[in-house]
């Protein structure tokens, strides 16, 4: 099963950590990294940080896209009401049928704020119970999307130029 998945974590190198974890289980056989990228926000930053990892390096483009897009519309627009709401409504429309919601996007840009990092995940196979434990003791917060085959298919075809 494919998965999109953000691990907010309550420090701003919390994500980097966890992202030396991540490889560590990744070379155990405990997930499959299609891609992934880290956002880190420092104390006294105004806005966060992304470092796209590039795991697919014939797909990297599409991914960083999909990064971008979701990091730019959620955190480097202005917090204002009116232009939150549509920030949110044009990424859940780019990112329709992929099984990212526009509840999970809220609770993204609700969660992650100056002083965390978060890292963002698109795997399969992944025992996200076991992947949690190897996080022990980095404090966290788990958001996950589940993603059915169709919608995994619309992802891939979306933002990794390809399908199965």
């Amino acid at each position: 099963m494919t998965t999109f998945t953000v691990w907010k974590f309550d420090d701003p190198q919390g994500a980097q950590k966890a992202e030396t974890i991540l490889e560590y289980a990744a070379a155990d056989g405990l997930v499959k990294i299609v891609d992934h990228a880290v956002v880190t926000w420092p104390k006294g930053e105004p806005q966060p940080k992304t470092e796209h990892k590039h795991d697919d390096r014939r797909r990297g483009t599409g991914w960083g896209a999909l990064w971008g897009l979701m990091v730019g519309t959620l955190f480097l627009v202005p917090v204002v009401g009116a232009a939150v709401g549509a920030s949110i409504g044009a990424i859940s429309k780019a990112t329709e049928g992929t099984g990212i919601r526009r509840e999970d996007l809220e609770k993204i840009r609700t969660s992650i704020t100056e002083g965390t990092s978060a890292l963002f995940l698109v795997t399969e196979n992944a025992d996200l119970d076991r992947l949690g434990e190897r996080f022990h003791g980095l404090p966290k917060t788990l958001v996950t999307t589940n993603l059915t085959d169709a919608e995994r298919d619309v992802l891939m075809e979306t933002f990794g130029g390809t399908s199965h």
